[in-house]
């Protein structure tokens, strides 16, 4: 599925902050500077732009234009605020990476399964379980539990290199909203088995449930992190009262 203009400008404009050709404190470009460097619309612009102050990376300032606010961590990290893959971060942090399935079976939903990950009772699920690699150390597990019925012809090898490109290039799909909460925990039996620990005892663990432009959640996840290379990012807004 081709990517929609203001995407392109968007992931463009957010390349180049992160390389440093736009620094911090410095005004973009205007908009209609802007327009003509894209050959595109005002609202497409607009809606670039507004991708990036969502994401932290500029802030509209009345009367100035879009000022730069971002600035690179010291520490690489996995973002989640959005919806990312795991190659995508691998690659914004240049780190070499690998993903090694180690769990691939389909199963049933029965009262404990349902209460953990939010499918009815009964549901047919895909079972997924991956150890990623970063720069050669096993510093994340992805447990991962699919909706069967939405997934299609779904393999251990496509699930090696990336489930979400397959699903929206190959299945068309549109992954829209991620309800995400993270804790820390002592790590299991699990986590030290595949896992690099490094004299770590608890991981960060990302939870999250995964809906489509369709409103099915389609992805139960827990991925479970060493945290050497974990950091959280956000950005928050205050609403005027």
């Amino acid at each position: 599925m081709p990517k929609s203009k203001f995407e392109e400008i968007y992931r463009n404009l957010k390349n180049k902050v992160e390389q440093g050709d736009y620094l911090y404190g410095e005004l973009l470009p205007s908009e209609n500077t802007l327009i003509g460097m894209y050959d595109c619309s005002r609202n497409t612009i607009r809606r670039a732009l507004s991708g990036l102050v969502e994401d932290g990376y500029v802030q509209s300032i009345h009367g100035k234009g879009v000022q730069v606010i971002y600035q690179p961590s010291v520490k690489k990290d996995f973002t989640i605020g959005g919806i990312e893959t795991f190659r995508e971060s691998a690659q914004r942090n240049n780190f070499s990476y690998e993903t090694r399935v180690i769990r691939f079976q389909t199963v049933l939903t029965d009262e404990a399964l349902a209460d953990r990950t939010g499918f009815p009772v009964g549901t047919e699920l895909l079972w997924v379980e991956r150890v990623r690699y970063l720069n050669g150390k096993a510093l994340i597990l992805d447990v991962n539990f699919f909706l069967k019925s939405v997934v299609g012809d779904l393999t251990p090898e496509i699930a090696e290199q990336s489930i979400y490109a397959y699903l929206e290039h190959d299945l068309g799909m549109q992954i829209v909203t991620s309800k995400r909460e993270i804790t820390v925990e002592r790590a299991a039996e699990n986590d030290r088995r595949h896992l690099d620990l490094n004299g770590y005892d608890c991981l960060a663990v990302v939870t999250s449930n995964t809906f489509n432009s369709d409103g099915i959640m389609f992805e139960y996840t827990q991925s479970r992190h060493q945290p050497e290379f974990f950091s959280f990012r956000d950005t928050a807004t205050r609403k005027k009262s």
